[in-house]
């Protein structure tokens, strides 16, 4: 039986899970073409004044968004030497997580997690979890992901909470921007059967290189016509909409691993309505 993908050209612009994401390719025969479109960059200075007031008992509620905010801010407690301080301070508080991922880090640090958003783990289901508790004239910690999350913070903010955010780390573009240079003009000429976004971070990332490029028009148009755009989720989606690009799959579940089984299963499916016309 002939792999789903055997021959498709998967341009992956993860940077975190290259190597998974390209395995997951290669899984269902594509040839995965590995493009990073982001670049991590870490802040550290608001974790000291964060460990303070946790340790206080100032904070009621910690939010965190990924599982890569959480990572960061516990090992930053850890070369601070505080790790155990932070982590019994956790235990006190409410916790809430908007995906699995920052449960599973802090599970392994026996933190319970009182509030969890449910699929598709969105800012919506994150902000219907926390509707649970009263966070009025309470100090509620916001661990964000690569961006400050607006919706959420003004969602607190109207029920009456008290702020403190974290922005440990932002999505900036890579030091070297020619690979993605040469990936946009890939995708214009039509060297690309397909391109999976991880993030919306990603989107505006590729589009802001077509716009470097002076390509915007095309990229625009080649991705809504002969390149199959896979998307993780309904919020990366949303992100190419506003870019004036129509996600062609996006998986029930918003996990990589999903996105390319629900890839795959697009183009078995359209190869055979191709065969029987």
């Amino acid at each position: 039986m002939t792999p789903p993908l055997e021959g498709r050209r998967v341009a992956l612009l993860e940077a975190q899970l290259a190597d998974e994401a390209a395995a997951c390719v290669r899984h269902f025969g594509g040839v995965p073409h590995c493009v990073p479109a982001v670049r991590r960059a870490a802040h550290f200075d608001q974790v000291v004044p964060f460990i303070e007031a946790l340790s206080s008992g100032r904070v009621s509620v910690v939010v965190f968004m990924t599982g890569v905010g959480a990572t960061m801010l516990l090992d930053e407690a850890a070369r601070l030497g505080r790790l155990e301080e932070t982590i019994v301070a956790l235990r006190q508080t409410t916790i809430a997580c908007r995906g699995p991922k920052p449960a599973a880090i802090l599970n392994q640090h026996n933190v319970p997690v009182q509030i969890a958003a449910s699929e598709p783990y969105t800012t919506r289901e994150l902000i219907e979890a926390l509707a649970s508790i009263n966070v009025h004239d309470r100090l509620v910690a916001v661990v964000h992901h690569g961006e400050r999350n607006r919706p959420l913070a003004a969602a607190l903010s109207a029920r009456g909470a008290r702020l403190e955010e974290l922005s440990l780390y932002e999505w900036a573009l890579p030091d070297d921007l020619a690979p993605l240079k040469t990936l946009v003009r890939e995708i214009v000429d039509g060297r690309v059967d397909a391109v999976a976004f991880t993030n919306r971070i990603q989107c505006r990332h590729l589009f802001r290189i077509a716009l470097q490029l002076g390509l915007t028009a095309a990229l625009t148009d080649a991705l809504n016509a002969g390149v199959i755009v896979a998307a993780v989720g309904p919020i990366c989606a949303d992100a190419l909409h506003d870019l004036g690009v129509a996600a062609d799959v996006i998986p029930a579940r918003p996990t990589m691993e999903a996105m390319i089984g629900a890839l795959a299963e697009y183009v078995d499916l359209t190869r055979g309505d191709e065969v029987m016309e």
